[in-house]
């Protein structure tokens, strides 16, 4: 998953950029906007980086959620990271039957075949239809309505197939990376002493700040923890 993280972002392996780690990553629990880095003291030795709402000086109603700073973040991911190590076997399990249960294809794929071959049926007999006319003197009223009837009955079939298609990919990504998600937590110690990068990435979903006492962050399996 770090990789894919890591391509997705559109950077070398060996990019540590803290604005790059957290973009995207933090969002503000006042106006759902994301949190973007900002920074302080740029020419003085005092210079910081802080992270707060895109929009907190936006319009009218201005968000009242805090800024963080980098260190600040990685404390709290480290807090809430090894709350969850505490219960890690029962969240791999946990995780597993939650697969097993929401992300069965079974149904989905048979549906697919089934309407994969009704689509090429239908397109067969369309092209039948054409062909008999080419050939054949028939009354072109009843031709028309016939050629009309099966073109419907295709993109009715069509349209369906391509909904079915696409919830196929949403739970195949979606047990993806929960599977890369359990591969790197399986992997972790008990605990987290130190901020890595590639387990920030691999890990977390969002973190929403709320409050400086309310920032909950969401995990790639879905469970949310309140720093």
């Amino acid at each position: 998953m770090f990789q894919r993280e890591m391509t997705k972002r559109g950077r070398g392996k060996n990019y540590h950029s803290s604005v790059y780690a957290f973009s995207s990553k933090i969002r503000c629990g006042h106006c759902g906007s994301w949190y973007g880095s900002k920074v302080w003291h740029s020419n003085s030795q005092y210079r910081k980086t802080i992270w707060q709402c895109n929009h907190k000086f936006d319009g009218d109603e201005r968000c009242d959620t805090p800024h963080l700073c980098d260190e600040g973040i990685q404390r709290l991911f480290l807090s809430v990271a090894n709350k969850l190590l505490v219960n890690k076997d029962e969240v791999i399990a946990n995780c597993r039957e939650m697969m097993d249960l929401l992300f069965n294809t079974t149904e989905l794929e048979a549906e697919q075949a089934t309407l994969l071959e009704e689509t090429q049926l239908i397109s067969d007999m369309v092209q039948q239809t054409i062909y008999e006319n080419a050939h054949i003197a028939l009354d072109q009223t009843e031709y028309q309505k016939r050629y009309d009837g099966l073109t419907q009955r295709f993109e009715t079939a069509k349209q369906h197939l391509e909904t079915v298609m696409a919830e196929l990919d949403r739970m195949q990504t979606q047990r993806a990376d929960i599977e890369a998600f359990l591969e790197s937590f399986e992997a972790l110690p008990d605990t987290l002493t130190e901020f890595k990068l590639e387990n920030w990435l691999s890990l977390v979903d969002c973190a929403t700040v709320y409050s400086l006492d309310d920032i909950r962050f969401t995990f790639k399996h879905g469970q949310e923890v309140q720093a």
